[in-house]
C-alpha cells in the first residue's frame, strides 16, 4: 500500500514522502496514529507541497546552524571547575558547556547537541563537537580552569 507519511517516520522516511508499506502497517499503526495517509492524486500534491515546505525549513535550519557554527568554532569557551593538581573533581557535563556557551556568547544550544570523546575530567583544552543539523557539525574549544 502506498501512503504519504505525515510526520518523520524513523526507518520509514520523512514528511511527505511517498513510501510502500505493507498493508497491515498501514492499518494497524501508521493510519490510526495519523503518521500516514492513504495515496491519492489529491493527497500527492500535498505531499509534493509538504515536501517543498520542508525543504525550505531544511534549508533555513541549515543557514542557522551554518551563521551559529562560524560564530562558536572561533571561541574558546571558558569554564570554571574545582580541581587539585590539574585534576577536577568530578567531571564537565554536556548542560555546563550550554550553560557557559549562553553566558559567554549569547547563543543558547540544546545539551543533546552537544557530544564529548572523552570525559573531561583535567584542566586545560578540550574539545566536543556540537551537531546542529543533520548537515553541520562543529567542534567547540573549551578551556577548563582550576577555581580557586
Amino acid at each position: 500500500m502506498q501512503v504519504i507519511l505525515r510526520n518523520d517516520v524513523a526507518g520509514l522516511g520523512k514528511r511527505g514522502d511517498i513510501v510502500d508499506v505493507s498493508d497491515g502497517h498501514a492499518r494497524n499503526f501508521l493510519l490510526p496514529k495519523g503518521h500516514a495517509m492513504k495515496a491519492t492524486d489529491g493527497a500527492i500534491e500535498q505531499a509534493a507541497r509538504m515536501r517543498r515546505s520542508r525543504d525550505l525549513k531544511d534549508a533555513s535550519d541549515r543557514d542557522a546552524a551554518t551563521t551559529i557554527a562560524s560564530t562558536l568554532v572561533p571561541k574558546v569557551i571558558s569554564i570554571s571547575a574545582k580541581a587539585h593538581d590539574g585534576k577536577l573533581f568530578g567531571s564537565i557535563h554536556e548542560a555546563e558547556i550550554v550553560e557557559a556557551v549562553s553566558a559567554q556568547t549569547g547563543i543558547s544550544l540544546d545539551r543533546k547537541v552537544i557530544t564529548i570523546d572523552e570525559q573531561i575530567r583535567t584542566v586545560g583544552q578540550h574539545r566536543v563537537t556540537a551537531a546542529l543539523h543533520a548537515d553541520v557539525s562543529f567542534p567547540i574549544t573549551i578551556e577548563v580552569v582550576a577555581e580557586g
